[in-house]
Formats: C-alpha cells, structure tokens, sequence
C-alpha cells in the first residue's frame, strides 16, 4: 500500500477522490461561474457541502425565502477557511480565471438529491447586487 494523490487542473469541477462515505473535488474557475454568467443557484436537499479556497478569489452566494422571492446574500472566501454549506440553502461560487478551491461532500450527493433553479434576469440582478456590495 502507498499514499495516493489527486490533482485536476481543468476548467469547472473534478471529484478527485470518493469512497462510499465522502467525496474530496478541486473545483477551478469557469466561465459559468463568472459574475458575468452567472444564472442560477443550486441546493443539496440532504447533505451539507465544504468548500476551502486555495487561491485565487471566489465569493459565494446563497439565497433565503420562496423561489419567487429570493434574497441574495455573499460571503467573500478567505483562503485556508473552511466554508460549510447547509444542506438545503441555495448557492453557487462566483469565481476568476486564477480560482483553485477543495470542496468536500458526502458521496451521495448528486443531481437525484439536488435542484437548480435558474435565475430570472431580476435575480440575477439582485444575486449581482450582493456580490458588488462586498468589492
């Protein structure tokens, strides 16, 4: 047996390394995710997901209340902090070409447990006004 190591150093989200409990991802920046882009949050409806920035710059940002009428908030990583996010909260990262982040998830985590909602252009307006409140 010998210590294994994982990297990835393509564009977007690589889950690097899983067994049958948690899963350990690199997440590097994508144009998706670019403020510029952005247009919809996600949800993990039964797991909370972990997220430690390594470098670069990546603000993320969740949303309280009904679908229809959402409140937008932003939390600017720090890098070497673990951030948690509460199964069931909706977010997503806004990131820079020069992003390298971990995320940690249980494995069960996927799109069976999950939602996306796309963002009306008011939204995104308003997801865009936290994110340009915090610079």
């Amino acid at each position: 047996m010998a210590i294994e190591s994982y990297e990835f150093t393509g564009e977007g989200m690589s889950r690097v390394y899983e067994n049958e409990k948690w899963t350990v991802g690199i997440k590097n920046y994508k144009p998706a995710n670019d403020i510029a882009n952005v247009d919809c949050v996600e949800r993990h409806n039964e797991t909370d997901e972990l997220f430690v920035l390594l470098a670069g710059s990546c603000t993320l940002v969740y949303a309280e209340g009904a679908d229809d009428s959402l409140t937008f908030k932003a939390v600017k990583m720090e890098p070497n902090k673990v951030y948690n996010i509460p199964k069931s909260l909706w977010h997503n990262t806004i990131t820079k070409p020069d992003t390298k982040m971990i995320l940690i998830e249980d494995s069960s985590t996927g799109m069976s447990n999950s939602d996306v909602l796309n963002l009306s252009s008011e939204q995104i307006e308003k997801l865009k006004s936290a994110v340009n409140a915090l610079n």
